[in-house]
């Protein structure tokens, strides 16, 4: 593997701003890393290195092989609520993550998405892909009229998304929410009760549309 070198006519400071322009492309599209050229891997890989061994030393997250993150996300794992990142997955800028949360391997969580596990989690299956501005909060207040909504007690049951599931842009899944494997949901919809597997579902509430193996 070769290392990046300076061409004669580009200057140290001019190469520098580049990369760091090149960094931000990635932060925001991180399956360019996985494209990119073997003299910019050397240093991506090293930017990578050191900042995904900060998260793990400052948090409880575990990191698999080949993973992207990006340091305009936000990942927060106090103790028990561990975010655990499969091989192959990446997250990109301005996401947010609160534990606990597990991702399979080649997961995908773009810009904007925001994780919050609760305190009984969020799980993605293998392969699966959020797109921007996707929100997911595995808790919910109570609404009884006899106390304010700042003193309601806060419950949690977990949400749960199967292998090879594709959410759309700005889609929110509500807590208690189990989307089946294979599963479909379109741009701008909610999701309040469960998906089956193999559905595409839109709308809010989401309610069923058709059927990826009706699809060619």
């Amino acid at each position: 593997m070769t290392t990046e070198k300076t061409p004669p006519h580009v200057s140290e400071s001019h190469l520098e701003k580049y990369r760091q322009q090149h960094q931000l492309r990635l932060s925001y599209m991180p399956w360019l890393y996985a494209r990119l050229k073997p003299s910019h891997r050397v240093w991506a890989q090293a930017w990578q290195d050191e900042w995904q061994a900060y998260l793990q030393a400052m948090e409880n997250i575990v990191i698999g092989k080949n993973c992207f993150i990006a340091p305009e996300a936000r990942l927060f794992a106090e103790p028990g609520r561990t975010i655990v990142i499969g091989d192959n997955s990446f997250i990109a800028a301005d996401a947010v993550l609160h534990g606990p949360i597990t991702l399979g391997s080649n997961v995908s969580i773009n810009h904007h998405v925001t994780l919050d596990g609760g305190s009984k989690g969020i799980v993605i299956g293998d392969d699966s892909r959020l797109a921007a501005y996707c929100h997911l909060y595995a808790f919910n207040h109570g609404m009884s009229s006899t106390r304010s909504i700042s003193d309601q007690p806060v419950t949690s049951k977990g949400i749960t998304l199967g292998c090879d599931v594709w959410l759309g842009a700005h889609v929110g899944v509500v807590d208690g929410v189990t989307i089946a494997d294979h599963a479909i949901v379109g741009m701008d919809s909610v999701v309040t009760h469960p998906v089956e597997a193999f559905a595409i579902v839109a709308g809010n509430p989401a309610r069923p549309i058709g059927d990826r193996r009706n699809k060619s």
